[in-house]
């Protein structure tokens, strides 16, 4: 990434749409996604798990690699 950028030109909120839902794809690892046949698979088998662990924390691991904090 530059240094600096000249954002003297942009326009603020350009692509903000109030109320739009953002769906970010999930990878799934070929040896985890052969256990699965549907999308539909993998959020049944994920809400079993948060029913039967439902004091489960993730652990968020920086980019630069250091120690892992605790998801809020």
């Amino acid at each position: 990434m530059k240094k600096q950028y000249d954002f003297s030109k942009g326009e603020r909120g350009k692509f903000f749409r109030p109320g739009v839902e953002l769906h970010l794809p999930v990878y799934l690892d070929p040896d985890v996604a052969k256990a699965f046949h549907s999308s539909a698979a993998v959020n049944d088998a994920l809400r079993t798990f948060l029913r039967i662990q439902p004091t489960t924390r993730r652990r968020v691991r920086p980019a630069n690699g250091r120690k892992a904090r605790r998801a809020h």
